[in-house]
């Protein structure tokens, strides 16, 4: 079962000093990454998760990042597949995020 997060949960989640940080994982492509992404999160675009995936710590969340949720939705399911416990998907994607939480985030 794929789990999901809102942008402002995750905001709230990161703006909070007692709450572990996540791993932000950005799936986009590197122009999409360059345009808009969240500060501190990791790139690794989708085709490349399957020869990257070792780069992931298997110790913590991870929450999946993309233009407006569906390729981070399949690269979440995968990695639960491939045995990550503790992977997370941001409904919305980016978008969401600029839309509801940073408005200094570019939209496209």
């Amino acid at each position: 079962m794929l789990r999901e997060i809102t942008a402002p949960a995750l905001a709230a989640q990161l703006a909070d000093p007692q709450a572990k940080r996540p791993v932000l994982l950005d799936v986009r492509e590197g122009w999409e990454y360059q345009l808009a992404h969240i500060e501190g999160s990791m790139h690794i675009p989708m085709n490349l998760i399957p020869i990257r995936m070792s780069e992931l710590p298997d110790d913590a969340t991870i929450v999946a990042i993309c233009h407006h949720g569906m390729r981070s939705a399949q690269v979440a399911l995968f990695l639960q597949n491939a045995g990550f416990d503790d992977v997370i998907n941001l409904q919305g994607g980016i978008d969401a995020w600029s839309t509801q939480v940073d408005a200094s985030i570019a939209r496209y």
